[in-house]
């Protein structure tokens, strides 16, 4: 996916805000979370954050610099990407255990996650749309994959695990109007 300096300021104004029922594409794929504790409005909080630190420095921050500054991101996304040092809270590091339970991976490094973000790199499969709590320990993120139903996201797994998930999945692409339907109830 091609990721122009204005479809991210986009993306950044749907993390900040939900978008407007008339602006969604034909299609959207869904991830359905599963939210440790009956915590989904937290979590959903917890991702917009991370979403809204990452993207601003998307539409700021020059890619070329080694090292891009963290100081915004919250501790607990700061210290579960952290090889060593202080300890994540306890959905964070839970969270990564499922990840890389669940991807066979490795976990992400801040800097490397953050770099997914360069708007010259094509290897990220998604952007954002809305979050959209469905019940108490379930919540459902919808990102615009210009209609694939396979695409890169093991950057999004990382940030959706880390912030509290116990269980994904999907994606699953749907018509825009499941998303409208979940949207007009909040």
């Amino acid at each position: 996916m091609i990721h122009s300096e204005e479809s991210i300021a986009a993306e950044l104004d749907r993390v900040r805000q939900r978008p407007a029922i008339e602006s969604a594409p034909p299609v959207l794929a869904v991830f359905v979370i599963d939210v440790a504790e009956a915590q989904s409005a937290a979590y959903v909080r917890r991702v917009r954050h991370v979403l809204s630190e990452v993207l601003q420095l998307a539409c700021t921050a020059e890619f070329d610099d080694e090292d891009l500054p963290t100081e915004d991101f919250p501790d607990w996304f700061t210290a579960v990407c952290a090889r060593s040092g202080a300890a994540p809270q306890g959905f964070a590091e839970q969270g990564r255990a499922a990840y890389l339970d669940r991807s066979g991976g490795t976990a992400w490094s801040l800097q490397n996650w953050i770099y997914r973000f360069d708007p010259d790199d094509d290897s990220r499969g998604w952007e954002f749309w809305d979050a959209v709590p469905v019940g108490p320990t379930r919540v459902h993120v919808w990102v615009d994959s210009w209609g694939e139903s396979f695409f890169g996201s093991l950057d999004l797994m990382w940030l959706l695990y880390t912030a509290g998930a116990s269980r994904i999945e999907g994606p699953e692409v749907h018509k825009a109007s499941a998303w409208a339907s979940e949207a007009a109830g909040q």
